[in-house]
């Protein structure tokens, strides 16, 4: 009871204690607002500064410290350098700017008109090559001829033609020794089986097993000597003269697109002369004069290539040719001689003298 008492009086002074309080409270409002109505309803500060206007910096100040004092250590470090930065902007002096248009420099060349530009020239000169082409086909058109370079490239087609045929030749040759190689192979095999088998002709077997075998083996020989010589011929043939022969078609359609140039020109200088006659005359004229100097560099260098190649070609053939026919000389000796020497050893076989069993009828 006595605790009970002791609560209910702490009680009763802090309701008395807080009653005071909103007393002054409220009594310190009313006269706040009191002054707000004198004073035209700004509510002013004991140094006569609106509380509106003052209350604004507070927050500001509050918002201020609390940044700096959230910097980072690397932000304190960067400030230093920002600031210089900053009197070194506003020491520059400002340019003025001039009111007028402004000029953007861009690039005259557009990508788009460049590839139309030469598909016009690459379908102007399409045009006139194919003209000068089936002119030159229906016997109405002129042609360049050189006489000193094309009758050499004549002569160079028909021996590449009979340089192809004589490689297909060696190369059926090289496949038909095989087989045949394989087939002496075999067949000695065979012979030598029947002379273990057989006794009684075990030499006659025997001869002829050692024959084939020995032709087999030799036939080998020559057959690798052919294909080398099928190769060499190939790569002279498929490559040498062919990369020859690409530089003669090149040839021939520079000296076409030349001669249509040419004919463009002539029938130019065939006709009037005036004010719209002369630009057309003196863009021809240099325009053949460009495809005169193609031409021509590419005649140079083809009459180059076409002697190189003449002297190489010299050279190889007469080195595999020798080859060959030494090869195929070996071949025929080295037979023909164990063939002579196989001879004389079946033949002092067949002239021993030997007693054969007798026959059946002599023993009837």
């Amino acid at each position: 009871m006595q605790e009970w008492k002791l609560l209910r009086s702490e009680t009763a002074s802090y309701e008395v204690m807080l009653g005071r309080r909103g007393r002054r409270a409220s009594g310190g409002a009313t006269e706040m607002m009191e002054e707000v109505t004198l004073r035209g309803g700004v509510a002013m500060a004991p140094g006569g500064v609106p509380e509106e206007e003052e209350t604004p910096r507070r927050d500001a100040n509050i918002y201020c410290n609390h940044t700096d004092n959230s910097l980072t250590p690397d932000a304190a470090e960067a400030t230093p350098e920002a600031a210089t930065e900053m009197e070194q902007t506003k020491d520059l002096p400002v340019m003025p700017q001039k009111p007028g248009p402004v000029v953007v420099q861009g690039n005259n060349k557009n990508p788009a008109s460049e590839k139309l530009e030469r598909v016009r020239k690459w379908s102007i000169a399409t045009y006139k090559c194919t003209r000068q082409a089936l002119s030159e086909k229906l016997g109405r058109g002129s042609r360049t001829v050189d006489l000193d370079l094309e009758p050499r490239l004549e002569l160079l087609k028909d021996d590449r033609q009979r340089y192809d045929n004589v490689t297909k030749l060696a190369q059926t040759l090289a496949n038909q020794l095989a087989q045949f190689s394989v087939t002496q192979k075999t067949l000695g095999d065979a012979f030598s089986d029947l002379s273990v088998k057989t006794p009684t002709l075990h030499v006659e077997f025997g001869v002829n097993a050692e024959a084939q075998k020995f032709l087999s083996k030799s036939g080998e020989t020559l057959m690798a000597a052919i294909n080398t010589f099928t190769s060499d011929m190939n790569t002279l043939v498929n490559k040498t003269i062919e990369d020859t022969m690409i530089n003669a078609k090149q040839y021939e359609a520079a000296r076409m697109e030349y001669d249509a140039y040419r004919v463009d020109l002539e029938e130019l200088n065939l006709g009037p002369r005036d004010a719209i006659t002369m630009p057309k005359l003196e863009l021809a004229q240099k325009d053949f004069q460009s495809q005169r100097e193609k031409y021509q560099r590419v005649r140079d260098g083809l009459s180059v290539k076409v002697k190189l190649l003449q002297e190489n070609k010299v050279k190889v053939l007469h080195k595999q040719l020798w080859l060959l026919h030494s090869a195929v000389a070996a071949h025929s000796l080295s037979c023909q001689n164990f063939l002579e020497q196989n001879m004389r050893q079946a033949g002092e076989h067949l002239n021993t003298p030997s007693v054969d069993a007798p026959s059946w009828l002599e023993e009837s």
